[in-house]
């Protein structure tokens, strides 16, 4: 069986507050953002609706690339989800399990 690591952006609304994160397991940490079972800063701000995310099977590539995405102006991540995303629409519901 592969893995398949997740780099992602979830936010609140459009042009909100956003939040990077990193997993193995995309839908269920999404499901676990949306009903705020993760403490912290996704908790704290309500961000649970999936923007923006890029998948790979190589972990290294994907932690690289979080601390890639994690540096990045605001305007740049706004950009890649507008480009990913025009609508920012909630992409959870079109992900497999």
């Amino acid at each position: 069986m592969r893995i398949t690591y997740s780099v992602y952006i979830i936010t609140n609304r459009k042009n909100g507050t956003l939040y990077i994160g990193f997993t193995a397991g995309l839908k269920m940490r999404v499901y676990q953002h949306k009903n705020k079972l993760i403490d912290g800063f996704s908790k704290e701000h309500s961000l649970d609706k999936l923007v923006y995310y890029e998948s790979t099977e190589n972990v290294n590539a994907a932690i690289a690339r979080e601390k890639q995405l994690k540096k990045w102006k605001r305007q740049w991540k706004i950009n890649a989800i507008e480009k990913f995303n025009p609508n920012w629409k909630d992409l959870y519901e079109y992900l497999d399990s």
